[in-house]
């Protein structure tokens, strides 16, 4: 007889069974350590979950929901001030500001879930579904009534889970793609990327090497992440504001919590003229893959010094001198990030709103509303 799967949903770490890590090996943002560094610098409008499936007693799934709280924001990005901007803004303060997500809305990719190698997929996406009816009961005894869920990122192949009569109803979604970076096995040092590059693409990086002039880079311990605190996060916030849509923002401690929490594996590099911090990012090892994280810049030199585009090849240098495979570098910013090799891989989501009507309107709310993007693809090789 073919048993069903349970779920239970913890709000703490320090609950989680001892063997979850066990189920965290495909991806670090799965992890007790990650989730801590949730748990103890997350955005203040979000609140996580941590939601473990099983097969009778075995720990056969693990996963992570984010509530969302778009209210406690005063603004969505100030990038754009568009009259499509205000409406989308007043949309989702009046009926969508309650969002429950499976899945990690900080970063980029399938860190949402992971199943054992002996877990069924079918029954254990089903339970997943069960579980956020459970979440939703939860804040519903806390008189937050959630308008919106939403099951994200997912490429072509592990879609396909979703494919059961639970999410019938849900809208299928996509926005910007994931831009990965698929490092040749040819290359072990930053030259051999380089004479890989067409003629244009080389005097690109010449150029871009070259503005840079004068310009410190240095990796920073935790000490110095401290004492930078105020500084980075104006040059975070200077970025993540002028973002054409924000849901979250970093609180100031965030990045040395994590470098605390992760200490090698969580790479701090800041970006110095005449000694003053004027950039900085962040990248996370993850297995043999590299995981770019937040960055910030000052506006005025970023453009001068050509600072984003010279961060892109100094995480592309590192990644192959350390011998990893691939470099997330997420979505936003895409032909830059095209120009350099990185390549977009389409992800989808599932969405569905509480009310039966709005439901039925999200395909064309979600087109009209979604910041468009308009960009070039460039094959730099």
């Amino acid at each position: 007889m073919d048993s069903s799967y349970s779920f239970k949903i913890f709000d703490n770490t320090a609950l989680l069974p001892l063997n979850w890590d066990n189920l965290a090996s495909t991806t670090v943002f799965l992890s007790k350590k990650y989730l801590q560094v949730l748990e103890n610098a997350c955005p203040t409008n979000m609140q996580c979950h941590f939601i473990g499936i099983f097969n009778q007693d075995d720990l056969i799934g693990i996963a992570i929901s984010q509530f969302i709280d778009l209210n406690a924001l005063d603004s969505f990005g100030e990038r754009d001030n568009s009259i499509k901007n205000r409406i989308r803004n007043f949309v989702f303060k009046k009926i969508a500001s309650h969002v429950l997500i499976v899945g990690n809305n900080m970063l980029t990719g399938q860190n949402s879930f992971a199943l054992s190698s002996n877990a069924n997929p079918t029954k254990a996406i089903q339970t997943l579904h069960e579980s956020v009816q459970e979440l939703k009961n939860k804040f519903a005894q806390k008189g937050i009534k959630i308008h919106i869920t939403s099951f994200k990122d997912y490429n072509s192949k592990e879609f396909e889970l979703f494919r059961i009569p639970a999410f019938r109803k849900d809208f299928k979604f996509s926005t910007q793609p994931n831009m990965i970076f698929t490092i040749d096995t040819n290359w072990h040092q930053e030259t051999d990327y380089i004479n890989s590059l067409s003629k244009k693409y080389r005097d690109q990086y010449k150029r871009g090497r070259k503005r840079a002039t004068g310009i410190e880079k240095r990796k920073l311990p935790l000490e110095e992440i401290l004492a930078l605190e105020d500084t980075i996060y104006e040059l975070y916030l200077y970025v993540a504001k002028n973002a054409p849509f924000n849901t979250f923002f970093l609180p100031k401690n965030h990045f040395s919590v994590f470098k605390e929490q992760f200490k090698d594996k969580f790479l701090f590099y800041g970006y110095f003229l005449n000694g003053k911090l004027i950039g900085f990012n962040t990248l996370i090892k993850n297995g043999s893959i590299m995981d770019t994280y937040f960055l910030g810049y000052d506006e005025t030199i970023q453009r001068e010094k050509m600072l984003y585009l010279n961060m892109l090849y100094d995480m592309i240098a590192y990644s192959i001198n350390k011998k990893f495979k691939s470099i997330v570098f997420a979505r936003t910013a895409l032909e830059i990030k095209s120009s350099v090799g990185a390549k977009p891989e389409e992800v989808f989501g599932l969405m569905r709103h509480e009310s039966y009507f709005f439901n039925l309107l999200l395909p064309k709310v979600f087109k009209y509303l979604e910041p468009e993007t308009i960009w070039q693809e460039r094959n730099p090789f």
